[in-house]
């Protein structure tokens, strides 16, 4: 976190709420319907945008209104937020991409048989 936001966080950052990643959301009004109010995330840990949740992300950029404090899934299918775990070595890759662990080259069998004239 840079110096400029940490004082721009002690004197006009009003606490809002925590998320499960323990970042902490910022606005500096406490009237949410303001559309000049500024909002704004100090992240615990990694400064990396994929960490935040949807329904903060919502909220940091204005869809709605009031912050989602007592967040719960709505729907039973809904899964909890993770990280973009892209480039690292935790990365999903289907079966049939070579860097999966479970890749077998000759277990794939081609699609088509090319055309020889």
């Amino acid at each position: 976190m840079s110096f400029g936001t940490t004082l721009y966080t002690w004197f006009y950052g009003e606490f809002v709420g925590l998320d499960n990643f323990n970042n902490k959301y910022y606005c500096n009004s406490k009237n949410f319907n303001n559309l000049d109010a500024k909002r704004w995330v100090i992240f615990h840990d990694e400064i990396e945008a994929s960490i935040i949740p949807s329904h903060w992300h919502a909220w940091l950029h204005k869809t709605i209104d009031v912050p989602p404090l007592n967040y719960s899934h709505k729907y039973d299918w809904q899964k909890d937020h993770e990280k973009n775990m892209t480039g690292t070595d935790n990365a999903y890759y289907p079966n049939s991409h070579p860097l999966s662990k479970f890749y077998k080259s000759d277990a794939i069998k081609k699609e088509y048989d090319s055309w020889v004239p």
